[in-house]
């Protein structure tokens, strides 16, 4: 089966919960739920990743909500493509991640064997603790350069033998795995063959549609041999079924269910970079011709569209990309250069984004917005 571009916009766009009506948002849980995790970041330029993405979803999304479901345990911290808030359900599929740190697999730093000892042993006699809670007789020259019990903390975070209890401030606080998780939640080890069906339904709810390698984005190349398995297992036992876009010479999967997706309705959007659409760039670029990267990483006399440039979302395309950065202390979002896709999107999308953004600078606390000189000021000002 073939299925056009526009229709498999408003699959992937449905499952992402960027078709939101009035009557039905979801709330903060169901969202994280229906994405399978939100990444969170560090970068705090306008509000962080993992608030961001969630107001993107929800408009009446508070930040507090992230700390109160990981507090009465709904949520938990650990590893997808990134670190990211997942639902508390999906801990037992993170079993397998965990297990190979256990048995030897390498982190990016090196730990040293007795300070992990010790760490654990003090959070085990008298409670959880952050980073801090802990004297390095060491500088740092930088946030790679992390102190010994730092690495031992996280080490022990990726094993599985601590997990995040909450945060204070913006930093983990580590406790025992067996402090944090639910009496009641199912914690055996899933077999290969649960695992990849994890996967698969997990990633098709809130990618769409995807290729075998989408499904299994990061995770080496024996899970992704596992998954391409279980997929043709699934296809052809009609649990599943396979669609080629755009002449793709690779088919993607799907649950037949999401192949009564309705049209978008004309809404905006203001994206993070790190945002559940926007993460893997060449499926951005495939299915909606929009090409992006975060610049914040690139040398300055290099970058084309600005230190934190976010994407804009218009119905079912992306009209283009914003510099913007919210500026707390006066209360001011200032929105630095604007680029469209071209001239068109602007004369169609200028009053709605206008809206928008009023709407995206109340949600970073601000009362006002700025305009770069000469950037749309008559227009928007």
């Amino acid at each position: 089966m073939e299925i056009g571009l526009q229709h498999a916009r408003s699959i992937i766009l449905q499952a992402q919960n960027l078709y939101i009506s009035a009557l039905c948002v979801p709330n903060t849980l169901q969202v994280i739920k229906d994405l399978g995790h939100v990444q969170i970041d560090t970068i705090s330029v306008v509000e962080r990743a993992h608030h961001h993405i969630l107001w993107s979803r929800n408009p009446n999304y508070q930040i507090k909500e992230l700390d109160e479901l990981q507090s009465k345990r709904k949520i938990f911290e650990y590893w997808s493509h990134a670190a990211s808030y997942l639902p508390m359900e999906s801990y037992r599929f993170c079993l397998p991640r965990m297990h190979l740190y256990q048995t030897g697999k390498n982190h990016w730093f090196k730990v040293d064997k007795k300070i992990k000892r010790n760490v654990l042993e003090i959070i085990k006699a008298e409670g959880p603790k952050k980073a801090s809670d802990f004297k390095s007789p060491r500088k740092r020259a930088g946030w790679f350069d992390w102190a010994p019990s730092k690495k031992a903390l996280e080490l022990l975070f990726m094993e599985g033998t601590l997990m995040a209890t909450r945060r204070e401030g913006f930093h983990k606080v580590y406790d025992l795995k067996e402090n944090v998780l639910p009496v009641q939640l199912d914690t055996r080890f899933p077999s290969d063959k649960e695992y990849a069906e994890f996967l698969i339904f997990e990633q098709l709810k809130n990618l769409g549609l995807a290729l075998s390698d989408e499904i299994a984005y990061q995770r080496g190349a024996q899970v992704k041999s596992l998954v391409r398995k279980r997929l043709d297992e699934l296809v052809e036992d009609k649990k599943l079924i396979k669609v080629y876009v755009k002449k793709q010479k690779r088919p993607y999967y799907l649950r037949s269910m999401s192949l009564e997706a309705k049209h978008s309705p004309m809404d905006i959007h203001i994206l993070s970079p790190f945002d559940n659409l926007v993460i893997q760039r060449k499926r951005l670029e495939f299915f909606f011709d929009f090409s992006y990267q975060i610049e914040c990483y690139v040398p300055a006399n290099k970058r084309k569209f600005g230190y934190f440039c976010l994407p804009i979302l218009a119905g079912n395309e992306f009209i283009g990309r914003m510099d913007t950065k919210a500026d707390r202390k006066k209360g001011v979002l200032e929105i630095k250069k604007i680029f469209f896709e071209n001239p068109l999107m602007q004369k169609k999308y200028g009053e709605a984004l206008r809206k928008k953004m009023g709407e995206f600078a109340q949600f970073n606390n601000c009362s006002e917005l700025s305009y770069g000189e000469g950037l749309f000021h008559n227009k928007f000002a």
